[in-house]
């Protein structure tokens, strides 16, 4: 790789994380270490009382680290990979909000995702419109 690559190797790394990309990354990094506290200690401790949420919220906690990650890492295989976990946590968080308003008996204990993240001042389901939204701007800022 030459130095010029590399440069711009390493400029396409930090565009993710630089302006809202900052944000981006503070937020899943709070919501990952909330999603992964809350999973823990519910699996730990009330696992047979709500299986599938306590479930769903390990779920989600993986996929936030994931993202927080990817954001943190950067360039384009990074981006692109963020940006299809962005896109599964958005139907992730409409499909569980979604079901527990159909069927609230079927969670008798909140997950992450419920209500689309009311819980959560609805960051669930901002998060990944937001994600999306930079992620997409990032290549188009790449690319030209």
């Amino acid at each position: 790789m030459t130095e010029t690559q590399q440069k711009a190797a390493g400029g396409a790394r930090a565009r993710l994380v630089s302006g809202p990309g900052i944000l981006l990354v503070w937020l899943y990094g709070v919501m990952s270490v909330g999603a992964v506290s809350r999973s823990i200690y519910q699996i730990a401790t009330e696992f047979d009382r709500a299986p599938l949420a306590y479930t769903l919220s390990a779920v989600a906690a993986v996929v936030y680290a994931f993202i927080t990650y990817t954001l943190v890492r950067g360039g384009e295989k990074a981006r692109r990979a963020a940006l299809v976990c962005c896109a599964a946590e958005l139907a992730g968080v409409l499909v569980v909000g979604t079901w527990t308003l159909v069927e609230p008996s079927a969670f008798p204990d909140a997950t992450v995702w419920s209500d689309y993240g009311y819980g959560y001042l609805f960051i669930p389901v901002l998060l990944p419109l937001s994600g999306i939204w930079w992620l997409r701007r990032s290549r188009a800022a790449t690319a030209g």
